[in-house]
């Protein structure tokens, strides 16, 4: 992808975990097809290039019994299988594939022996090159963290009600099979809608998590994000601050449960789930502890110039070309922040973006494709109610008004929230706050994911097939056990 064109993406978070093809739903809906054409049927698997991701994607052709192509799609490094697609069509050797669910689009033409499909993939107004190969079997992404049924506690599916919003989440509680009242962590997921394992390029952090614990004892509760899975609400119109009242419900869910001690309550949060612990915690004294994986000690606009500057200078962009994109999200951000008026914001956004792509090369506008579906797409992203919170919200006052004991961890490799910076601007708030017991810590050669990585860009994720690092996982268990009563 040339440089220029990155740029228009700077501003698109890479505090987002999911990535932009994602978030649809796995529920296959009814399927459409046209007559089969003998030869299509089969698997057949590619390798999308998009902006900092490189995603493998895979549809499984078949037929019915009255003779009609029906299909679905993978992607096996999202964790997500069997999303419906739902017009099939096949004619000569141009075949189309219609994905509504995620608005996506894929146009190829078969080759004679029906071995390769070449063709592009649209989706949010932007069009990738997408070859399709057969294949004998589909792509098995190895995860080997994550638990195998039966597991020796007890799993139990939960629903609570947040009054304040008036909406019903769903979520999972383990706990010991023996014993109790147990102490409890509340799992906080991260950016971008996100269901209780906290999916994401394969793997499922808070799945992982959430067994090592409850096998040492501890209960744990994680819950699909509001408007996600089986929970209700309206993700898109939340902020981080709507998220933090679904954690106060999940604390007054479990004070009913006589499985726990409603004195050792803890959260867990990761990422932006770092940002929200700290809220709660300020507003709720019920809280015992707090462990933030990665959470934001700046403000969500220093740390996307950040992230933004480390993950193109990993990918080899200049100097010149990171300075450019810094200046250009600078102007984004700051119309973001000062335009009260939401048509005139709304105008002038699409007008900077516009102005931006009639910058670019013919190929770069070719590689886009439907412009205007394009820039609607980015200007819906950064106009959302989150995404305005995000940018100026300063996390330092709610960390220096926590007084539980506090376990600040960070990657060494950490693109999207940099550990350096981050672990700073947390330990000087917990301090200013007169915080008397806090631990601040780096693991070196650690990602945004706490996985073990080379470079820590996003890149990276689908790949490692470690879900995080055991030291991780050992450091928060022993954490936990010395910081509640016995």
């Amino acid at each position: 992808m040339s440089k220029n064109l990155f740029r228009i993406f700077t501003f698109l978070s890479f505090f987002f975990l999911s990535a932009m093809f994602l978030l649809a739903s796995a529920q296959q809906e009814d399927i459409l097809g046209e007559n089969i054409k003998p030869g299509i049927e089969g698997i057949w698997e590619g390798r999308l290039q998009i902006p900092g991701i490189e995603l493998s994607i895979v549809f499984h052709i078949s037929a019915t019994t009255e003779g009609k192509l029906i299909a679905t799609m993978d992607s096996p490094d999202q964790g997500v299988t069997e999303i419906g697609v739902d017009r099939v069509t096949l004619k000569e050797n141009d075949l189309n594939l219609q994905v509504q669910s995620i608005g996506g689009t894929f146009q190829g033409k078969v080759n004679e022996d029906f071995t390769l499909i070449d063709g592009i993939w649209q989706q949010s107004g932007m069009s990738f090159k997408l070859l399709l190969q057969r294949a004998e079997k589909a792509i098995e992404i190895k995860r080997p963290q994550e638990p195998i049924k039966p597991y020796p506690y007890i799993e139990e599916e939960v629903k609570y009600e947040n009054k304040t919003a008036g909406i019903v989440l769903a979520g999972t509680l383990t706990f010991p099979a023996e014993g109790g009242p147990f102490t409890a962590a509340i799992l906080i997921s991260g950016s971008g809608p996100q269901d209780r394992n906290e999916t994401v390029f394969g793997h499922r952090p808070f799945l992982v998590l959430a067994d090592y614990l409850t096998r040492r004892g501890v209960a744990v509760l994680r819950f699909d994000d509001r408007g996600v899975g089986e929970s209700g609400g309206n993700f898109t119109l939340a902020t981080s601050e709507d998220f933090a009242t679904d954690v106060l419900a999940a604390i007054a869910y479990l004070k009913t449960r006589k499985e726990i001690n409603t004195r050792q309550m803890g959260l867990i949060g990761h990422s932006e789930g770092g940002l929200i612990a700290p809220m709660v915690a300020m507003q709720s004294s019920e809280v015992a502890f707090i462990i933030l994986m990665a959470g934001p000690g700046l403000t969500g606009e220093e740390i996307l110039h950040q992230q933004s500057a480390l993950i193109s200078r990993v990918r080899g962009s200049s100097e010149e070309e990171i300075i450019g994109n810094e200046n250009y999200n600078k102007r984004v951000y700051s119309l973001i922040k000062t335009e009260e008026n939401e048509k005139i914001l709304a105008e002038k956004l699409h007008q900077i973006l516009m102005d931006h792509v009639n910058e670019l090369s013919k190929e770069e506008k070719d590689r886009i494709g439907d412009i205007e579906a394009y820039l609607n797409a980015q200007q819906q992203s950064l106009l959302s109610p989150w995404f305005k919170y995000f940018l100026t919200y300063d996390p330092g006052p709610a960390l220096s008004m926590v007084k539980c004991p506090v376990l600040a961890l960070y990657g060494g490799k950490d693109l999207q929230v940099p550990s350096v910076e981050n672990l700073k601007a947390t330990e000087s708030a917990l301090i200013k706050g007169g915080n008397k017991d806090f631990t601040v810590k780096e693991f070196s050669g650690l990602n945004h994911l706490f996985q073990t990585a080379q470079t820590g860009s996003p890149d990276e994720y689908g790949r490692i097939e470690e879900t995080i690092s055991p030291r991780v996982l050992e450091f928060i268990s022993d954490w936990i056990w010395r910081h509640v009563e016995n």
